[in-house]
């Protein structure tokens, strides 16, 4: 079993994750901004603190670890939105210094640069709020960050254009920069089945050095 350390463990998508590590009987460390508000406990599940654009306390964290996975998202407003960017370049500095002993980094990304049949990017669509906007081209710009690292094993997972909590059916669809959609043209996945795929991942390592998607 792999010793994974999950960053936003808090969050709607981290929560999922470390649920779903859980279950499969994988170690986590639960990396958060207040452990007050860990309300789950469970035996092979720790709690600690870490600043996500510290790259010391980030080191500290990915040390011993098998997997980083890093659920940092710009739902919770303007100020987190700006850390994505910043986010991802911290954990490659901090895996960095880890050299040899650096685990893997999954990184959960966004849908916003996903390519649609017609060659338009999903964030191409009309009216988008402002604010969702910006989300998608942060994680755009995190995910060119990290196709400029060669030197850290990284994944970057983007989610179906609509993700939502739901129920975990186990079962999705993956491709790599291509939205998935279904018959009617939804792209859809629940968060649960998200964090499938996610520990999935972990599990399989398939996609080392690059971005993929999972859609019903």
């Amino acid at each position: 079993m792999a010793k994974i350390a999950v960053i936003g463990a808090n969050g709607t998508i981290g929560s999922r994750i470390v649920r779903e590590a859980l279950s499969r009987g994988h170690s986590v460390t639960a990396v958060v901004r207040d452990p007050a508000k860990v309300t789950e406990t469970h035996p092979q599940m720790n709690v600690t603190t870490a600043d996500v654009l510290d790259v010391a306390a980030l080191t500290a964290v990915g040390n011993g670890h098998d997997v980083v996975i890093s659920a940092v998202g710009g739902g919770d407003g303007p100020g987190h939105i700006a850390t994505i960017k910043p986010a991802a370049e911290a954990l490659v500095a901090a895996l960095r210094a880890l050299g040899d002993t650096a685990p893997r980094l999954i990184a959960v990304g966004g849908a916003g640069s996903l390519r649609k049949p017609d060659g338009s990017r999903v964030w191409d669509a009309d009216g988008l709020p402002e604010f969702v906007l910006q989300i998608m081209h942060a994680h755009g710009d995190a995910l060119e960050y990290y196709r400029t690292v060669t030197d850290v094993r990284w994944t970057n997972i983007s989610p179906a254009a609509d993700i939502q909590p739901g129920e975990r059916t186990g079962t999705y669809r993956t491709a790599l920069d291509e939205l998935i959609m279904d018959a009617e043209g939804n792209s859809r996945i629940s968060t649960e089945d998200y964090a499938v795929a996610v520990v999935d991942e972990v599990e399989q390592a398939r996609h080392i050095g690059e971005r993929f998607t999972v859609a019903y």
